[in-house]
Order: C-alpha cells, then sequence, then structure tokens
C-alpha cells in the first residue's frame, strides 16, 4: 500500500507576483498591494520586507518612504488575483487527481502513489511559472501539518530551490529543528507563549510533546498537530467545499457618506453582490442585516446602527436582497453624520433542500430565470453589465483605488496588447 504524500503548493507573494506577471519591469523591484480604500500593506515582496516595512503599515505613514526608496504600490486588484489563482490551479489539476483549494494563493494536492514526488513538484513548479507567470514554493509530507511545514521551509531556505520534501522520517529530523514552534500551522500567539514555559521553541520540540499533554495546553486542535508532525494523518483533503454558513459584503467609502440617497446607493449595490455570492455557491439566505457607520478617528458626532431585514423567504434573488436592504436603510437612516463605512451581511444559509417553503407562494417563477440571466450577461460580460438602478451610477462613495492595475484577464478592453497596428 503506497504511503500518503501531500503537497501544498503556495504561490510566493502572491498578490505582488500577479502585478509583475503583466508589467515584467517590476521584476526585482520593491511592491506592496494595499487593503480596501488604499488603507495598509497586505502584501510585500521579499524586497520591500527586506526595507522594513511591516505587514498592515499605513499607507499615509509610510508614502513618503516608499517613493523615497522606490517601492512600487498597487491599490488590491481582487478581480485579477481570483482569476490568476483559478488560472494557477488548472495547472495544479494537470499535476494531481485531488487539489484542495485551501486559500487565494495555497492548494493542498494528493501526490500519494507518484515514484518521485519532489520531481513530480520540481516539473509542477516550473509549468505552473512558465503557464502563468506565478513564482510558487511546494512542501511534500505524509500529513498536511508536515507538508505544511516543508512548504514554510521551502520559501525560507534558499539552498532547498523552492522545494522541501520532508515525506522521509531522516528529512524531518534534520529540517524540524530549524523551524520555531510559532511558525508551525495552528500555533497561535497563546499557544506559543504556553509552549515557550514548558521549553517547547522548535517544530521538533513540539513534536515530541505527549498528545494528552498537547491536549490539556492546546486543546483537541494541538492534540492533532502534534500526532500529525509524528506522521499520523488526522485530516484528509476537502476536496468539496464545506456549506456556507455566513456572507458579508462590507466596504469602507471612499468618501463619507452624508445622504440617505447615497447610503442606499451603497446597502442596496452590497445586497446585490451578496445576491451573486448566494448563487455562486448555491444557498439561500433566510434574512440580511444591513450596518453603518462613522469612522471612528474622524472628526464630528459618532453613530453605528445596524438592522435585521427577514425576506419573505430564503432566497438568492438580487431584486429581493436589494428591496429587504433598502428597507433597512430607510429605517435605520438619521442625518447629520458622516458615515465611513457599511455592509450587508446574510447569515444561517440554507441549501434549497433544507428551505422551509410559504404557505402561500408568493414568489415570481419567472424570477430564477431572471437571475440566471443576469448570471450570464455577467459572465459574458463582467460585473456589473447590469445592475439594479438603485445601486446608482456615478457611485461618489466607492473606494479608492488609485493605483489599482487593469483587469488584464478578466475585460476585454483592458487586456493587454502586445502589438498595434496603425491605421492606413
Amino acid at each position: 500500500m503506497n504511503e500518503t504524500v501531500y503537497a501544498l503548493s503556495d504561490a510566493n507573494s502572491f498578490y505582488c507576483s500577479c502585478e509583475r506577471v503583466f508589467e515584467p519591469a517590476l521584476e526585482g523591484r520593491p511592491i506592496i498591494v494595499l487593503s480596501n480604500n488604499d488603507g495598509c500593506a497586505i502584501a510585500r515582496t521579499s524586497e520591500a520586507k527586506a526595507l522594513g516595512i511591516p505587514m498592515g503599515a499605513p499607507w499615509f505613514k509610510i508614502r513618503d518612504f516608499c517613493k523615497a526608496h522606490g517601492v512600487v504600490a498597487r491599490s488590491s486588484n481582487y478581480v485579477l488575483y481570483g482569476d490568476m489563482s483559478r488560472r494557477v490551479n488548472e495547472v495544479y489539476r494537470a499535476f494531481a487527481d485531488e487539489v484542495e483549494i485551501y486559500s487565494i494563493d495555497e492548494s493542498f494536492l494528493d501526490f500519494t502513489g507518484l515514484p518521485e514526488p519532489a520531481a513530480h513538484a520540481r516539473r509542477m513548479r516550473r509549468t505552473v511559472r512558465r503557464w502563468t507567470g506565478i513564482p510558487t514554493c511546494v512542501g511534500l509530507g505524509p500529513t498536511r501539518v508536515l507538508a505544511k511545514v516543508a512548504n514554510h521551509l521551502a520559501k525560507t531556505r534558499p539552498e532547498l530551490d523552492g522545494v522541501c520534501d520532508l515525506t522521509a522520517r531522516a528529512e524531518q529530523d534534520r529540517l524540524l529543528p530549524l523551524v520555531e514552534a510559532a511558525d508551525v500551522w495552528g500555533v497561535g500567539r497563546a499557544s506559543r507563549a504556553k509552549l515557550a514555559t514548558i521549553g517547547v521553541h522548535t517544530a521538533a520540540d513540539l513534536r515530541l510533546l505527549e498528545p494528552s499533554l498537547a491536549r490539556a495546553l492546546l486543546t483537541v486542535t494541538g492534540e492533532r498537530l502534534v500526532r500529525e508532525l509524528n506522521g499520523v494523518r488526522c485530516q484528509d483533503l476537502e476536496l468539496t467545499p464545506p456549506v456556507r454558513k455566513g456572507i458579508a459584503v462590507t466596504r469602507s467609502f471612499g468618501e463619507p457618506v452624508t445622504t440617505l440617497a447615497d447610503m442606499l446607493q451603497a446597502t442596496t449595490f452590497y445586497a446585490a453582490r451578496a445576491g451573486e455570492k448566494l448563487r455562486r455557491h448555491g444557498v439561500l439566505a433566510p434574512h440580511l442585516t444591513v450596518f453603518f457607520h462613522t469612522g471612528e478617528f474622524r472628526d464630528g458626532p459618532k453613530r453605528s446602527v445596524s438592522g435585521l431585514g427577514r425576506l419573505r423567504e430564503p432566497t438568492a434573488d438580487t431584486l429581493e436582497l436589494v428591496r429587504t436592504a433598502s428597507t433597512v436603510t430607510r429605517r435605520l437612516w438619521a442625518d447629520g453624520f458622516r458615515y465611513a463605512k457599511a455592509g450587508v451581511i446574510l447569515e444561517g444559509l440554507l441549501r434549497p433542500d433544507q428551505a422551509p417553503k410559504a404557505l402561500i407562494d408568493v414568489a415570481d417563477p419567472r424570477r430564477d430565470a431572471l437571475m440566471v440571466a443576469l448570471d450570464a450577461l455577467s459572465g459574458r460580460y463582467g460585473r456589473g453589465a447590469l445592475f439594479p438602478a438603485s445601486t446608482g451610477v456615478r457611485r461618489a462613495w466607492m473606494l479608492k483605488a488609485d493605483m489599482r492595475s487593469p483587469a488584464y484577464t478578466t475585460r476585454l478592453s483592458e487586456a493587454p496588447v502586445l502589438f498595434a497596428r496603425k491605421a492606413p
């Protein structure tokens, strides 16, 4: 029987790498990607880290520093990053039958049964780089935790050339002492402090911990972590994503919202976006919550409100969500405040077969077909091709994204042009 081999492939500085794919001149230059509203640094290349730019650094504090040191800043472009992630995972599926997308930049793959998994991982890295332009590192191990530790080593030990294989006990014995316990998947700040008090400082120390003691210190999660470090598989790949329990669409405003008209645009826009997500995940919402509040650090009176809106029956219908969000927003609104953020939250989501039916069917049977058509148009012409009028057109409250790169892969008008033919 073949021993289990998991691979964890992680894209290096993924957001920044996506920016470099379409701007090769950025290769080797320090890059940071900023959060929504160009707030703070959420991704940094190794060159930016070497300059001492910390994760989460506010843009207004580091703007002058970045200019002086030639740091390239980009507004977040999640549409681009999501599409590039999809392309990378398409390559992974050519190298493994089973792929679990763990996050936008990480995926677990099942390499069980391959005669040379490390060589296979190197071929996969080269192919991903050649086909998508994204650099990756791969960690191999008999458990998910060991694969994750191997990936950390592959990223931080240049001599491993991007691939670390911890499938053999001898390699585990050699390399685990080089990994701090704090860098092991699942060890948080509080756990780190508890482990330090009993002399556990490295992954090798953690592996030697009695499972019962790990459970007493770190709950059942700690016991599983120790067992996985010892090669005992406690977690399999999740090939079917779990049913979503909640969806939230929340944003800070580019400019403070001071009128009900603008707030209605914002909350109904977020409700429409939430409807798209519900349909994509195949779930229904029984109710929604609308909230908005002023800025904590801005001058002026403070206000924070939220309200629940019940839907006539669980639904993923954009128009019904928009109608309910509008009703709740009007109920919550008060003049005289400068609102900084708003959002729509959907909780208690249900699969269609779980949803209770109304005694009297009030839904228009044509609405399901309308939602299918709406999603098809968005898929063909891009999000926002067709939208409820209540969500507005100008949207002065939208996020600031002054340094956002084009939608290179999802909008034809913004696709990169290799050459242009001059008109005769």
